[in-house]
């Protein structure tokens, strides 16, 4: 009997993730390989990293995403290389798992631009734990800053600084406003959080460029009648622990979220083709490599241009789109078929910016104010894997939205960790808190 087919997804994102569910039930072996076990939706990790909602809440266990595909087999692992001459993808233990097609949607993480050790102050937004680690940092800011003031008297204004006014830097900063000017505000008893400062800082001239100018303006509006204080042509040249400095001046703040640039994941250096300054892979328009027309890459490792010539954005339904022609590629293939090339079909952009504020783009429809934040409400929900996520996420909104109250106000972390920020601001209670990303 001849061998199925084995076809290797490095990736539970949303483009593996697809492939994966593509290729359920046909006549191939699947082997999809993560390093985490399980599936992140990640529009909606800044609202863990800020407390509204909890990571089981946005995410799921792969395996238990495609149980119900016996010829897919999930395996947990880190990859960190090929072998293409053997056709083979090696594993961080040394093992090796065999392909005939490869599909390769390892994700980007953020880029800091040559400057990898500002990570530890300014950690970004890709995973659940980071928006954990975020979390905690925002959480513990006002803690130490109300024991501070106990033991004191000094009664400091907190500053949260975002780098980057994209979708995630927007929504993150809004995030933070509401949380201290709402959400907290009547939980201290010696500090006044809505005093809080909300710093969000874009090299660019206008927020969230991917929009309309008018909707981009609308949302620099939300943002600032939320108390954020948005700077443009900003760019950000040095960051230290407790301060960042931009358009040559430093300031000093108490947390630092990165949310701007994007590196694709290393493995696309590793296939041995050109790749962009970004690290995505240079595909051909079936996705295929031009070295290898079995080897596909997509989603945010691939670099592909539009036929108006611009590039395909690294958004979510663009990864599914493709790993829904990859898949379809490979099937053709198979079926001695020809190939098609990919067609990106925008379905348009949204962000929100805080409560009862978005803004959404769909072709001519431009939506603002409260109808746009129900229609990014109900994209989102719909979007998530589960019908008991759904539920659980639209609870938490709706306790969120009448009471302002955030249910998943937990500090995570060492206690050894704490208990050296503790001592830091008790020798030196001027200074500001370094909250140095736990290994």
């Amino acid at each position: 009997m001849k061998d199925k087919p084995k076809i290797v997804i490095i990736g539970g994102g949303f483009g593996g993730l697809q492939a994966a569910k593509d290729l359920g039930g046909e006549d191939v072996e699947v082997t999809l390989i993560d390093k985490k076990n399980h599936h992140t939706f990640q529009p909606l990790l800044y609202q863990v990293a800020t407390a509204v909602l909890s990571p089981g809440e946005i995410a799921s266990p792969i395996r238990r995403i495609l149980h119900k595909f016996k010829n897919v087999q999930v395996i947990l692992g880190e990859v960190v290389g090929f072998d293409l001459t053997k056709k083979s993808v090696k594993l961080a233990d040394e093992s090796e798992i065999a392909f005939d097609y490869l599909i390769v949607a390892a994700g980007a993480r953020h880029s800091y631009f040559g400057h990898e050790e500002w990570e530890d102050s300014a950690p970004g937004l890709k995973t659940v734990e980071d928006a954990l680690e975020i979390r905690r940092r925002v959480l513990l800011a006002f803690e130490l800053a109300e024991r501070e003031a106990y033991l004191t008297g000094v009664k400091k204004h907190l500053n949260f600084v975002v780098v980057g006014a994209g979708a995630t830097g927007v929504e993150m900063a809004g995030a933070i406003a509401g949380i201290a000017r709402q959400a907290l505000a009547n939980d201290f008893n010696l500090i006044d959080t809505k005093k809080a400062l909300v710093m969000l800082l874009e090299g660019g001239d206008r927020v969230l460029n991917t929009f309309s100018p008018e909707l981009s303006e609308r949302a620099k509006k939300d943002l600032e009648d939320l108390g954020v204080e948005v700077y443009l042509n900003s760019f950000v040249t040095e960051v230290e622990a407790g301060r960042v400095k931009y358009s040559d001046k430093w300031i000093n703040c108490d947390v630092l979220v990165w949310a701007t640039g994007v590196a694709a994941s290393h493995l696309g250096k590793d296939l041995g083709v050109e790749t962009d300054k970004a690290g995505r892979v240079f595909v051909n328009n079936d996705l295929s490599l031009a070295t290898d027309k079995n080897i596909f890459v997509i989603g945010d490792m691939a670099s592909l241009k539009q036929a108006d010539g611009k590039p395909v954005p690294g958004v979510a339904p663009a990864a599914i789109q493709m790993a829904q022609t990859a898949t379809a590629n490979i099937l053709n293939d198979l079926k001695n078929k020809p190939r098609k090339d990919f067609k990106y079909w925008d379905k348009g952009s949204m962000a929100t910016i805080g409560k009862s504020k978005a803004i959404v783009e769909a072709g001519r429809l431009k939506m603002t104010g409260f109808l746009a934040w129900l229609a990014w409400l109900f994209v989102h929900v719909i979007s998530l894997i589960g019908f008991k996520n759904r539920l659980y996420v639209l609870s938490e909104w709706f306790w969120a939205y009448l009471t302002r109250e955030r249910s998943a106000r937990l500090i995570t972390g060492d206690a050894d960790e704490l208990r050296d920020a503790l001592i830091f601001l008790e020798a030196k209670p001027e200074t500001k808190i370094s909250l140095k990303k736990s290994n």
